[in-house]
């Protein structure tokens, strides 16, 4: 079946399951049980129960400290959890070191790049291949056991610059580029594994406008072509734009799953990121403007000032 086929088909299956945090999904890729992480006695993360859906776009959103980057450091071998346990497409890896993660099709990106500065573009790409024969010290020292494999990993490498719009810059050092450049690269450089599952921290953080839409495009390019995407990121209006499903955590906790347009209108994702008794929807254009979320915030603490008051002088003497 033709990839955007089997996007359909996975968008189609999910239209069928329950809005309940923790529900079952038809065809999960990651499915995580009971996985805990606290530090310094704040458990950081808690999540009962979390499946993530094959062939779709998934936002992992909530606010600053909900545990959305601590969950995936867990399920990429970046950090041990507590208590827990997670499949990958039928794989445990819980307790895998992250480099067998990333062969076993899980791979991810930081918010902060990782790109190596004073490495060439090229080279940057070409360590993420997998199965490089000339890592062995016999293997390295024999030029034809390596020879066409390193010609393999650079074809595949300029291929995908191309595709990112990178290959103008193959000869440059990583350092040079721009903060939405580093990221195109990193993106990239993350394909060279063949990965079944990408996971990207905040993709748009630091990102110039000018290249949001080139990332965007990037983004649901890897889903139509077949690889599956979980990403973090605080960009409503990206979330809303580009994922099929969306799941929120709050305290390390997971408290709503849904489509983006019905999760962004709950009143307890809202309440998540605004504070109580606010009745902002989150898919609301006017929160998509800069400083947008920061308005509804301060709107929300001069309502709960003002109950407050009220309350105050209901009870006056």
């Amino acid at each position: 079946m033709p990839a955007k086929d089997v996007v359909e088909q996975a968008r189609r299956d999910l239209a069928h399951v329950p809005r309940v945090p923790g529900v079952r999904k038809p065809d999960a890729v990651l499915v995580a049980d009971g996985v805990r992480r606290s530090f310094g006695g704040v458990n950081a993360v808690d999540v009962e129960h979390l499946e993530v859906q094959k062939n779709v776009i998934t936002a992992l959103i909530g606010p600053n400290g909900a545990g959305k980057t601590t969950f995936f450091n867990l399920m990429t071998g970046f950090d041990k959890p507590d208590t827990g346990t997670w499949v990958f497409d039928g794989t445990p890896l819980a307790g895998v070191a992250a480099s067998r993660v990333a062969k076993a099709g899980m791979v991810r990106t930081f918010q902060l790049t990782k790109a190596l500065a004073r490495m060439t573009v090229l080279d940057n790409m070409r360590l993420g291949a997998r199965d490089q024969p000339g890592e062995g010290l016999f293997a390295a020292l024999v030029k034809p056991l390596w020879a066409a494999r390193e010609r393999e990993i650079t074809d595949k490498a300029m291929s995908l610059l191309e595709r990112f719009k990178l290959d103008a810059k193959k000869d440059d050092f990583a350092g040079s580029l721009s903060g939405g450049q580093r990221k195109l690269l990193e993106m990239a450089r993350a394909l060279m594994s063949n990965p079944a599952l990408v996971m990207l921290d905040e993709p748009m953080a630091g990102v110039n406008p000018a290249l949001t839409q080139s990332l965007l495009g990037h983004i649901t390019d890897l889903r139509d072509s077949g690889t599956s995407v979980l990403f973090v990121e605080h960009d409503m209006h990206m979330v809303r734009h580009i994922s099929d499903w969306v799941v929120v955590m709050a305290q390390g906790q997971v408290v709503a799953e849904g489509p983006p347009s019905e999760v962004m209108a709950d009143q307890a994702v809202i309440d998540a990121y605004l504070g109580a008794h606010h009745d902002t929807d989150l898919g609301d254009d006017a929160l998509l403007d800069e400083g947008g979320v920061i308005d509804a915030e301060a709107q929300a603490e001069a309502d709960a000032e003002l109950e407050d008051a009220e309350k105050a002088e209901g009870t006056a003497p």
